[in-house]
């Protein structure tokens, strides 16, 4: 499998997995060449800076677009007109007319599109997911979302009027896949600076509620830090996780019932390695894709819902 990398900084996270593989070959893409090179260089790649390359190139099979988010929809849809399958980075779109754009290209086309929806894989989210499904602990009453960090990334702005596109994407795929669409949302927010802020969202739907907050207010030893609490009839169940420069997370899981509390076991974590074994495994034919544009199309919705309201002041 060839695979055309686009982009030197968020890509680097999708290069350690590929690194790690023998069944790839891998072509950054960046425009600064002498980083580029550096970077490519240090996962054993080859380094390009003539992007026209990824989509001409007919031996390459998948494009995996790693650039900022105004780039996402517009790199996916060439990908596909050059008849490439492709992975975008989240969000796939920064407007649900693009998002929708996408949706309709990638259901036409016969090419694969995935939507690096990562958080699906993390093993304590896909444990919340069965419950909700299977009702293992009743009906789901309360989610709650969180997530606070160090500015981790140099360079990287984490003020207020970025947070609900950078950073709580994610959380609100788990929440509109747990609960649905919402049929209200209340918005505060509060920002140091430019690059550090926080947001929260409630949301109600009906007969549930659920609350979604991401803050950039913490000092580098903080690291980063999440989970969730979710409420059911007749349970709960909780997530805690740690993280540093790796976004491989360390988690723990607690269930507590009426008969008491219990750890639950959950298997190694490692979001990123296993969104992209699911996408290799896909084009092998092995798997049908779970991370299609349509599977994200309401998450992004509710993003771009919260992400007006803090840019908007409503």
């Amino acid at each position: 499998m060839k695979i055309a990398l686009l982009g030197t900084n968020f890509g680097q996270a999708h290069a350690a997995v590929y690194a790690a593989r023998d069944d790839v070959d891998v072509v950054m893409f960046g425009r600064d060449a002498d980083k580029t090179a550096q970077v490519a260089d240090q996962f054993g790649f080859t380094a390009a800076t003539d992007l026209d390359a990824a989509f001409a190139d007919d031996s390459f099979d998948l494009v995996d677009v790693c650039l900022p988010i105004a780039l996402h929809t517009p790199m996916a849809l060439r990908a596909l007109e050059a008849g490439k399958h492709v992975l975008t980075e989240l969000p796939m779109a920064r407007s649900l007319e693009e998002g929708r754009r996408l949706v309709a290209a990638a259901e036409s086309s016969d090419r694969q599109v995935f939507v690096d929806m990562f958080e699906r894989f993390i093993p304590a989210n896909q444990a919340l997911d069965e419950a909700v499904r299977n009702g293992t602990y009743g009906q789901l009453e309360e989610l709650t979302c969180w997530s606070a960090m160090a500015p981790l990334w140099p360079g990287a702005s984490l003020g207020a009027k970025v947070l609900p596109m950078e950073a709580m994407h994610s959380d609100l795929d788990l929440i509109t896949r747990a609960l649905g669409t919402p049929h209200q949302v209340h918005v505060t927010s509060v920002e140091r600076n430019a690059d550090a802020g926080a947001v929260e969202a409630v949301m109600a739907f009906d007969g549930a509620i659920a609350r979604s907050s991401v803050s950039s207010l913490r000092p580098m030893p903080w690291g980063g830090r999440g989970g969730y609490t979710a409420a059911f009839s007749d349970g709960v169940l909780e997530s805690v996780s740690t993280m540093g420069y790796d976004g491989k997370p360390t988690t723990s899981l607690t269930a507590c019932t009426g008969e008491g509390t219990q750890e639950v076991e959950l298997p190694p974590a490692d979001q990123y390695t296993a969104m992209i074994e699911h996408v290799l495994a896909v084009l092998r034919g092995e798997a049908d894709n779970q991370i299609t544009p349509t599977s994200a199309l309401d998450a992004l919705q509710l993003t771009l819902r919260i992400d007006q309201q803090v840019n908007s002041g409503d």
